[in-house]
Parts: C-alpha cells; structure tokens; sequence
C-alpha cells in the first residue's frame, strides 16, 4: 500500500467523510452549501455514495468542505 503523508483525506472513507459531514451540517445545511440533487431531495447517505461515486466534480466539492470544516465549531 503507498503511504500519502501529504494527502490529508487519506485513510478516510467517502462513507466516513459524509457521514461526519451530515452529522455537523445537517442534511439541509450540506444542501445549501453544495446543490446537489442528492443531498436536496429525499437524501440519505447510501444514494449521496452512489451519486459521489459516479461524478468526479460532486465529489471533489465535497471533499473541499470537508476540509475547510472547522469540526470543533457548532454547525
């Protein structure tokens, strides 16, 4: 396995970093902050996977959140 020392996403799921996502923002906030179909309409984590999973630029906007996300800050 190559070892990312400078990718601060490695060693966490897409599951693991939504999951943390919801529970700070809320599904309503994470919807506000990125439009997406998925996570504005009828959201849960199994259908936001399988969209994320399938569209690279989605993704890529979520995992910028998450990384801008001050987790130790009230959502």
């Amino acid at each position: 396995m190559n070892e990312q020392p400078n990718n601060p996403l490695h060693g966490i799921t897409l599951e693991k970093l939504l999951i943390k996502l919801v529970a700070h923002y809320g599904w309503d906030e994470l919807g506000r902050e990125i439009d997406i179909r998925c996570f504005n309409w009828e959201p849960s984590i199994k259908s936001s996977l399988k969209f994320l999973r399938k569209t690279p630029w989605a993704r890529t906007k979520v995992e910028e959140l998450y990384l801008a996300t001050d987790f130790d800050a009230p959502g």
